[in-house]
């Protein structure tokens, strides 16, 4: 309780007067700040478990939603993955149906000329075809021995002085897919 005191005499009792609040209580009279403060709104304690509820709740909704994500995502990459070849063999089907109708003309025909000519044909349309999706064809023989593009199956005496070290025959053609080596080419190199 605070009291004022009177500047005359601080000691007799008549002189000091008790404050008084806004209310016009005087101090005395107890009036919590509690009361006043959970009439007024929630307490601080329930302020904090609200604003925890609602984290908690937006967390768990991000966390769906991720979830829901990375099982889109992965389903879009397996259904990508089933079908990643489809513009190539799509474009490989007309060399297919030539190879069947080569095969069919070989039972009746008398002639080889002609079968040699079309299988031909079907070759030049597959190469053409192939190097439009990237492919291309890498040329050894004369170049010099590259483990990077080259397999050595083995090695021969070099016909010519310069062809130490270089690619003297092919047995098989190496190929490079929008400039990376995709099969090596297998070579025999002189020594």
């Amino acid at each position: 309780m605070l009291k004022k005191k009177n500047k005359g005499n601080s000691e007799t009792p008549e002189n000091t007067a008790e404050v008084t609040n806004e209310n016009g209580q005087a101090d005395g009279q107890e009036q919590t700040t509690e009361t006043t403060e959970a009439e007024n709104g929630p307490s601080a304690e329930e302020k904090h478990k609200e604003e925890l509820t609602q984290a908690n709740d937006k967390y768990l909704r991000l966390y769906a939603e991720f979830d829901n994500f990375r099982r889109r995502t992965i389903k879009e990459r397996e259904d990508v993955r089933k079908t990643e070849g489809k513009d190539i063999i799509i474009a490989l089907l007309p060399v297919l149906d030539d190879f069947e109708r080569a095969l069919r003309a070989m039972d009746t025909v008398t002639d080889v000329v002609p079968v040699k000519e079309g299988v031909a044909l079907i070759q030049h349309k597959l190469k053409n075809i192939l190097t439009q999706k990237g492919l291309k064809e890498m040329q050894s023989i004369g170049t010099t021995f590259d483990p990077d593009l080259h397999e050595a199956i083995t090695n021969i005496p070099a016909p010519t002085d310069d062809m130490k070290g270089k690619v003297v025959d092919e047995m098989e053609k190496g190929y490079e897919l929008n400039e990376k080596v995709i099969r090596f080419a297998k070579v025999i190199v002189g020594a």
